[in-house]
């Protein structure tokens, strides 16, 4: 898993499904981290989700990462497993992105990268976004998967006592950099409680 490169090279998509806010949260954690180096595609729906539910532009957005391709760019580094990565994070994953990917079906830059990262077997993390689920939503997470996806869902905790919606998206981020190995402090770990210890 992953590769010897350094920095680490993290491939980042952002799909139009709503809550960009997770991608957003993802780059500003990693945009100071000399050890990580981002690669970033943004969808097109992906610009207007960002656009309608955030206070970010697209391209204050694009700012943030290391590298940024065309989302219908087929010739980018990321559509080839020969360019080395630690993995790929698709934040937030819309069900149509996941139904891509799922398929095999690179109509994107996003799903051929994630189709990539499959084949190559480095991580694919798929932060998907929706709810209530359908069956072809939940066959298609079987079938990431199955073939080697984390299907990590924005579900929050509440054990580290949230205060702001941000520490929702923190405590989903930090999940999301553990599937990498990326040290982080965006959450207050789980201990055992001082009242259950013997």
């Amino acid at each position: 898993m992953g590769s010897a490169v350094e920095p680490r090279r993290l491939v980042i998509a952002m799909s139009g499904s709503s809550a960009p806010q997770l991608g957003i949260t993802l780059l500003d954690t990693l945009r100071t981290d000399p050890l990580i180096e981002t690669h970033l595609v943004v969808t097109e729906a992906a610009h207007r989700s960002i656009v309608l539910e955030s206070d970010s532009s697209v391209d204050d957005v694009k700012a943030m990462a290391d590298v940024v391709y065309d989302a219908s760019d087929y010739s980018a580094s990321i559509s080839s497993g020969s360019f080395q990565t630690v993995g790929m994070a698709v934040v937030p994953c819309s069900m149509s992105t996941l139904g891509s990917i799922a398929n095999g079906v690179s109509a994107s830059l996003a799903a051929r990268a994630a189709d990539v990262t499959l084949k190559e077997r480095r991580p694919l993390v798929l932060v998907t976004r929706e709810t209530p689920l359908n069956l072809i939503h939940i066959r298609n997470m079987v079938a990431v998967t199955e073939a080697g996806a984390t299907v990590l869902p924005p579900t929050p905790a509440f054990y580290h006592r949230p205060e702001s919606i941000q520490d929702l998206l923190d405590q989903t981020i930090g999940k999301v950099l553990d599937q990498f190995a990326i040290p982080h402090k965006l959450f207050e770990r789980w201990t055992t409680p001082e009242d259950s210890r013997s």
